[in-house]
């Protein structure tokens, strides 16, 4: 028999978000941990707001949105909002009832400017590798890093002649670069980039991501301005940042990469921390660059190994990028964009760690 086609409305509803999701639902994993994540860091919040005036965004419902925006590869916050009007999964996610009001896209945005102060996006990333730490999934001894463009949201035709350029060049000797003379009036912080020759200069920022080899999950990120040292230079500040968090003795460290990192300074800063340098070498017939790797590194057992394992980092970028949307960033200022970089990043750790650990029960 044919059914009818009515429009009548249901004065109530008696069936709950948490009963409309699937059991078997992959955001159920996620939810669990990032609620673990977010309940270790209610001391952190507390900090951040004051005790008197009128509530504002929860922070554990600001982060648990954003992470959606991650997800689910949402252009803006003005759609996330719109999203979460009619959404029932991203309601349930987030923790809004059925008749919750949502939050005005302005009043939304400010929040999140409260968590950048607070450097929330680093102290949750940390809370969100944890569980891996503790159930021995990362590697200690061998690392991969690598960096990529980010598009800055910004446009060649904005760049103008500073009014007051320095006297003295950043350069070598102290000569006068392109970002000593000239700036984005968009985002001054961006620069000039490109990492081919055969690429199109552009607006720039770059992403940078220390991986551990056993599983490919991301241990360090940040964003710096883009440049030709910024890979070598960020890449020795995360070994640094991670040698000064471990305890007790050292262990032998070996650190992949490509032929970017193939640099003299670089590799002793390398030596220096005590990190066997795994990288990729340019054709020794060529003659056109110098190899720094001595025969022993070069003939260590785990070179090929760290060489076959770094290929996994771009799967990382990959993600983020395509499906995080950081191929173009929509935020101004180096320190939005490397928050959203490394929320980013613990989103892509998330998504990793549900097909890692076992589900309990």
């Amino acid at each position: 028999m044919r059914g009818h086609d009515e429009h009548q409305e249901s004065m109530f509803s008696y069936v709950s978000p948490e009963r409309r999701v699937p059991h078997n639902h992959p955001l159920r994993r996620v939810r669990e941990m990032v609620d673990v994540a977010l309940k270790e860091m209610s001391p952190e919040f507390a900090r951040l707001y004051s005790r008197y005036g009128r509530p504002s965004i929860a922070p554990e419902k600001l982060l648990r949105a954003l992470l959606l925006q991650c997800f689910y590869s949402v252009r803006s916050e003005r759609m996330l909002i719109e999203q979460l009007q009619y959404n029932l999964l991203f309601r349930w996610f987030v923790g809004l009832n059925m008749d919750d009001a949502v939050w005005d896209e302005t009043v939304f945005t400010k929040n999140r400017e409260r968590l950048l102060e607070g450097e929330i996006a680093e102290k949750f990333f940390q809370r969100v590798i944890e569980p891996a730490r503790k159930g021995g999934l990362l590697s200690d001894e061998h690392f991969t890093v690598d960096g990529t463009l980010i598009e800055a949201w910004a446009n060649r035709r904005s760049f103008h002649e500073k009014k007051d350029p320095p006297k003295k060049g950043s350069g070598s000797k102290g000569q006068k670069l392109l970002r000593d003379t000239h700036e984005s009036d968009t985002d001054p912080e961006a620069r000039l980039y490109k990492k081919s020759a055969a690429g199109e200069a552009k607006p720039s920022y770059l992403g940078h991501v220390l991986t551990e080899n056993r599983h490919g999950l991301i241990v360090s990120a940040c964003v710096t301005e883009a440049g030709k040292r910024a890979e070598r230079e960020a890449a020795l500040a995360m070994l640094r940042m991670r040698q000064r968090k471990k305890r007790g003795k050292k262990k032998a460290v070996s650190l992949g990469g490509d032929k970017a990192y193939q640099e003299g300074k670089f590799i002793d800063g390398l030596r220096a921390l005590r990190v066997a340098p795994h990288l990729a070498e340019y054709e020794r017939e060529t003659g056109l660059s110098k190899n720094w790797l001595t025969s022993s590194e070069r003939e260590d057992p785990g070179f090929v190994v760290s060489q076959q394992k770094r290929k996994l980092v771009e799967k990382v970028f990959a993600w983020i990028k395509s499906v995080a949307g950081l191929r173009k960033t929509k935020l101004r200022g180096r320190r939005r964009v490397d928050w959203a970089f490394r929320l980013a990043a613990a989103a892509c750790n998330l998504i990793r760690l549900t097909k890692l650990i076992p589900a309990q029960g």
